[in-house]
């Protein structure tokens, strides 16, 4: 099976090819044994549907997954060998997928596997920095409690997401019933009203006109309107699928006004809550790094971490590399020279993704209180507008009767 794929090496270049390979997880793992990262990996020659189908088996509910680290860290604590606290979980697990992979993870630690080997060979569904954090938590010998980390850094991250989505549903719900609204008017009610002004055998004023003429366009042309959106939305998809666009398109959102800050914070936030848990866990700062550029959501700011871990390795401090990079922001980089300098660079970093995470939740509250009347305002002018449009006919025959 051939895979089109765009790889980071540790010195921060780019290399694309194809390659040959079982599967994809075979692959990635290829590539970690070669301290490669996977940027994009897309398989070629693959029906997209196909693609769609295949992410959706391979996907693991996140509250679930949440779930059996709990429980395992529970059966650890207590005592209960490794193997025999996977054989109890596997059993209980409802996904049929999940279920898979612990058979396979079940029989790997069995055999002598370490347990972030055996969850190492499933790149797609478990994230690096799990992986990473079990790994730590091997070396340690304090498995359980790295568990119970990750579960909590896991937990801090899906709060601020959720609390960010239900932030957006109010606007996002106002903004579909407008153009909900809009759409019904101009395909349902301006038709009718249009077949009752073609017998009026008057002029009709502008804004009528307009409206009607809108609508006898997007109603003579809907299927070809339609087509079009779908031929731009499929064009656009393809375009951000391309190898490089993703990057671009993450560095342009940075430059947005308001927004940009706002994503630069939820970036470095993420950054600094993953550095924390993995530095807690054992893991140095540097395979700390290599891991977080990889699990960092936003691809440009991934890949100024790729330079920022190169001059960690050659010798730079944290906060003096990140200062020269210039793309995270100047409080982050003050906190992280004070966590260096007072040798408490966890605790500071905890710090920094707690202060960003309600700086963001600030912000996103503020944005909302703005942008709901914004929405309620222009909702009301746009439909007013169609409305009197409609009607104002009817007004100039009821003066005329009326004279």
């Amino acid at each position: 099976m051939e895979f089109r794929c765009r790889l980071g090496t540790a010195g921060g270049e780019v290399i694309e090819g194809t390659y040959v390979a079982d599967s994809e997880a075979r692959l990635r793992h290829e590539f970690d044994e070669k301290g490669l990262y996977v940027l994009s990996m897309q398989p070629r020659g693959l029906n997209p549907f196909a693609t769609l189908s295949r992410a959706g088996r391979n996907r693991v509910g996140r509250q679930e997954f949440l779930v059996f680290n709990q429980e395992l860290a529970t059966l650890l604590k207590a005592g209960m060998p490794l193997v025999q606290s996977l054989d109890i979980l596997r059993q209980r697990v409802s996904n049929a997928t999940f279920k898979s992979a612990l058979d396979g993870i079940h029989d790997k630690v069995k055999a002598g596997s370490s347990l972030s080997d055996a969850f190492a060979e499933h790149p797609e569904m478990f994230p690096s920095v799990y992986t990473a954090s079990l790994l730590a938590g091997e070396r340690s010998g304090n498995l359980d409690e790295v568990i119970r980390r990750y579960v909590g850094y896991e937990k801090v991250i899906g709060a601020v997401r959720r609390r960010t989505i239900s932030a957006l549903i109010y606007p996002a719900i106002l903004v579909v019933m407008m153009f909900g609204l809009i759409g019904i008017i101009v395909l349902r009610v301006v038709p009718a009203f249009s077949d009752f002004y073609a017998n009026f055998g008057r002029e009709l004023p502008f804004s009528t006109r307009v409206i009607v003429g809108l609508s006898s366009l997007v109603v003579g042309n809907f299927w070809l309107i339609l087509l079009l959106l779908v031929g731009v939305a499929a064009v656009i998809t393809t375009w951000v699928k391309r190898p490089g666009q993703r990057v671009r398109i993450d560095r342009m959102l940075l430059r947005l006004p308001w927004a940009g800050e706002t994503i630069r914070k939820f970036a470095t936030a993420q950054l600094a809550r993953t550095l924390g848990t993995l530095l807690g866990g054992g893991i140095p700062l540097v395979g700390a790094l290599e891991i977080s550029s990889r699990s960092m959501s936003n691809r440009f700011l991934a890949g100024e971490l790729v330079d920022v871990t190169r001059r960690v390795r050659e010798g730079q401090s944290f906060s003096t590399a990140l200062l020269a990079l210039g793309v995270f922001p100047d409080v982050a980089v003050k906190m992280v020279e004070v966590g260096e300098s007072t040798g408490a660079l966890l605790e500071m970093l905890n710090s920094l993704a707690d202060f960003y995470d309600e700086e963001i939740e600030t912000e996103v509250t503020r944005f909302i209180t703005l942008v709901e009347p914004i929405l309620l305002v222009v909702m009301g002018i746009v439909i007013a507008f169609v409305v009197l449009a409609l009607y104002l006919p009817l007004f100039e025959l009821s003066s005329v009767v009326g004279a």
